[in-house]
């Protein structure tokens, strides 16, 4: 017969119940002598058997040497969210004065999210640090080049002109660097205004219409007009922006890049069509990553930064919006920007990424529909961007 648990037992007990971390207490046996709810819910515990064999070799470790942290990964099955990793903290619970075995409590944490995080921020250091080599170690060389032919003004001049490209590039990464940390931040938008979805497109259409033409690419502008939606215009129209010169650098020479908006279930969308080379399925739900590319290899060729696409998706996602992708290899891609309409509110955004439906005709300049195209032919270049 047990005695009857005291008052002191029984606010320990409920004080490990109602703790946010996992805690189990397993006996000499290896046998679970306690469990909060907390570490039932990861279903690690079954009656009195810990489940995960990697929880008993850190039982097995403590009862060995003292205290131990470690990281311990959970199948999918048990958790019943997917894969899990949690980290591990066991000690023992020896009495008296004799260091005897006794039971070993684990307490366990859900640390996923703080290492994912984690990862993250190494990957976005070591970006970083790869974008930035490639500039200023170009820089580096053209200064010693420079050094070198100190004497013959037309080569200086031709290494100045690549020095100062570079720098351009090097400025570029930075500025768009602080642009993407600011939309991160979680700040709010500045007063949201009336913003006319004619005037975002033309911009956007003339700041890239230098880079389109020196591709004999047609860029053309069409769609419904007289669309307004609410938000910081200025955002609005980097955004367009960086589609459109994605879609330029990833184009061939002679053909067309259409943008288009129409409204459709209280959004504005706006769709950017090229004729590239297409995305490969098993990257189209990365392509908004910071730093991201299909393709590696262009990378230099097209200078971008590969924050372009990172940088549509947290504008739109800042004026409750999204923005989506359709592509086929070879055939090229349809990249839609879905902003709410002005006085259009409960509107339900697709999320972020994902896949787009086919690129509709009434979309497209030149098809039946709304709208008529409108051929840019721009004499101010803008910002140039990798396709990510």
């Amino acid at each position: 017969m047990h005695p009857e648990p005291t008052i002191e037992q029984l606010l320990a007990r409920r004080l490990v119940d109602l703790m946010d971390p996992a805690v189990v207490v397993v006996d000499v046996d290896e046998a679970v002598v306690l469990a909060n709810p907390a570490a039932r819910a990861l279903g690690i515990v079954r009656g009195t058997r810990l489940l995960v064999p990697e929880l008993l070799h850190v039982v097995r470790d403590v009862r060995d040497g003292g205290s131990r942290r470690a990281d311990v990964a959970l199948p999918g099955d048990l958790v019943g969210s997917g894969p899990r990793l949690v980290g591990v903290h066991g000690v023992r619970l020896e009495s008296g004065p004799a260091p005897v075995p006794g039971p070993v409590a684990l307490v366990l944490q859900d640390v996923t999210e703080a290492r994912r995080v984690e990862e993250v921020r190494r990957d976005f250091v070591a970006n970083v640090g790869h974008e930035l080599k490639t500039p200023v170690g170009a820089l580096a060389l053209l200064a010693e080049a420079v050094q070198d032919a100190a004497d013959d003004p037309e080569t200086v001049q031709r290494f100045a002109a690549r020095m100062s490209h570079e720098a351009d590039r090097l400025a570029r990464l930075v500025r768009e660097l602080i642009d993407l940390s600011r939309l991160q931040g979680g700040d709010p938008l500045p007063e949201l205004a009336p913003v006319d979805v004619d005037t975002v497109l033309h911009e956007a259409a003339d700041r890239t219409g230098l880079a389109a033409a020196a591709k004999r690419i047609d860029l053309v502008v069409g769609g419904e007009q007289g669309l307004v939606v609410r938000g910081v215009e200025a955002q609005l129209t980097t955004a367009v922006t960086n589609l459109l010169a994605n879609a330029v650098h990833y184009s061939p020479e002679g053909t067309r890049i259409a943008v288009a908006a129409r409204a459709r279930s209280g959004f504005a969308e706006i769709a950017v069509t090229d004729s590239g080379i297409g995305i490969p399925r098993e990257d189209r739900s990365r392509v908004f990553e910071r730093f991201y590319r299909v393709d590696q290899s262009r990378a230099s060729s097209t200078g971008g930064t590969g924050l372009g696409l990172a940088i549509v998706k947290h504008v739109a996602s800042n004026h409750g919006g999204s923005v989506t992708v359709w592509s086929e290899e070879g055939l090229g891609s349809t990249f839609t920007l879905r902003i709410p309409l002005a006085g259009s509110p409960g509107t339900e955004p697709a999320p972020a990424g994902a896949p787009d439906a086919a690129p509709a005709d009434e979309l497209l300049p030149g098809a039946s529909g709304p709208g008529s195209p409108t051929s840019v032919a721009s004499t101010a270049g803008g910002p140039t961007e990798g396709r990510t």
